[in-house]
């Protein structure tokens, strides 16, 4: 089983920071709100990328022909 495949547990920071209230947020915070999550998106995208790539050269070294 994938780890991508199992629920997320009720804990998940994930899941705390999207119920949070945007209401108290002044337009400022919310502007660096947005800023902090883009920069974790292009993160996680380069995380993505590099387990990809290391994954296809594992694949082409273990590969059986």
């Amino acid at each position: 089983m994938d780890d991508d495949d199992l629920p997320r547990r009720r804990d998940d920071v994930l899941t705390a920071l999207i119920k949070q209230s945007l209401d108290p947020l002044s337009l400022d915070e919310l502007g660096d709100r947005i800023a902090i999550l883009e920069a974790e998106i292009e993160r996680v995208k380069a995380h993505r990328a590099a387990a990809t790539s290391h994954k296809a050269i594992a694949d082409a070294l273990f590969k059986k022909g």
